[in-house]
């Protein structure tokens, strides 16, 4: 009896793990989404953002969920990629926010603020500061689901065709220079233009615009820059941090099994991570060779700088007085950068100042 009665048990239990098999297989279906990026197939590390979260993501659920990455203007523009995903045109999409600040200086904060957070500083206040969560309440507000998926550290000042020593040399100056930032050097008498950066070179080199700022050193240098510009500026103080972003359409994104929305979330973290170690270590060395090639580094003059600040803080009262969903934010994040500076004063930046200006790791003869 008591064998009959194992035999049976052991035999539901085998229909069991049968009957379970296929009820887990459509449990994750198979998924295959399109996804748009800003940038250029040629840059590795933006570019390669997206493609980096593709490639996770299929690892995490044995290939069921397929993302295929498309470069800049191969079915959506470098700019168009919010409204395409916003749309339903594409599932998702891999920009930077600040790229939109047309529609709503808001979405700045997503992506950088001038004279705001470094990478760090942006991750803190993204994942344990608060932003999170203001900006997943924006962004619902235009029908989308927004993820960090990368950061590229902060970024250069910019190629000029002249030597930029005061304020003045500023007016007239036809910039490309994306998001917030274009607002601000205007009040200085910049032209700002927002292009995609694919149509950088060319715009260059034709004389359409008299210098350029896009990332930094590595990618620069591979859409060819020094080519047609000599003096190279820093620091990029509109991008103290950017993050970059994978985008969703809200109802897509909430039609995912929650096995495939945490495999996304993962893979996004995954690929910040990822990013801005590349960025460090290609920027360095990148950075070598065009000095080496003729490049002129220049920093900003300290007058240049001021006059900046103060008109990135007269641009952001002005937007907050006239712009409910802007000053909600812009209060929350304005708090948290300076008890960030607070403590990044006391320790990282006490820390930085002193290795940087120390000699090499040598023994003292």
């Amino acid at each position: 009896m008591k064998r009959r009665a194992f035999l049976t048990s052991a035999g539901v239990g085998v229909a069991a793990s049968t009957l379970a098999a296929p009820a887990i297989a459509q449990s994750t279906p198979e998924i295959k989404w399109r996804c748009a990026s800003s940038f250029p197939k040629s840059l590795d590390t933006i570019y390669g953002g997206a493609e980096f979260v593709a490639k996770r993501v299929a690892e995490l659920t044995d290939g069921k969920f397929q993302i295929r990455v498309f470069a800049a203007g191969e079915i959506v523009p470098a700019l168009q990629v919010l409204d395409a995903v916003k749309d339903g045109t594409i599932e998702c999409g891999h920009t930077v926010s600040y790229y939109y600040v047309g529609k709503d200086p808001t979405f700045a904060f997503d992506a950088a603020m001038p004279f705001g957070l470094n990478a760090r500083q942006q991750n803190a206040w993204m994942t344990h500061g608060g932003g999170k969560e203001l900006m997943a309440e924006f962004f619902a507000g235009h029908n989308l689901v927004v993820i960090g998926a990368g950061n590229t550290g902060t970024q250069m000042g910019g190629w000029f065709r002249k030597e930029i020593k005061s304020v003045e040399d500023l007016k007239g100056l036809k910039f490309r220079i994306g998001g917030y930032a274009g607002t601000i050097m205007a009040k200085l008498g910049v032209v700002p233009q927002q292009i995609g950066g694919g149509d950088i070179y060319p715009a260059l080199e034709k004389g359409t615009i008299d210098g350029a700022e896009f990332v930094g050193p590595y990618d620069d240098e591979k859409l060819g820059f020094n080519k047609v510009a000599k003096y190279y500026y820093y620091p990029g103080w509109w991008e103290g941090g950017p993050q970059v972003s994978m985008m969703f359409g809200k109802e897509k994104f909430e039609s995912l099994p929650p096995a495939y929305k945490a495999a996304l979330q993962a893979a996004c973290a995954d690929a910040t991570l990822d990013m801005l170690g590349k960025y460090d270590v290609q920027n360095m060395t990148a950075l070598k060779r065009l000095v080496a090639a003729g490049t002129q580094l220049r920093p900003f003059p300290n007058e240049v700088m001021q006059a900046c600040y103060q008109a990135a803080i007269e641009v952001y009262e002005d937007e907050a007085a006239k712009n409910e969903k802007f000053r909600k934010i812009y209060e929350a994040w304005k708090k948290f950068r300076e008890e960030e500076y607070l403590w990044f004063r006391v320790a990282e930046y006490s820390f930085d100042r002193f290795v940087y200006a120390a000699p090499p790791l040598e023994k003292k003869k």
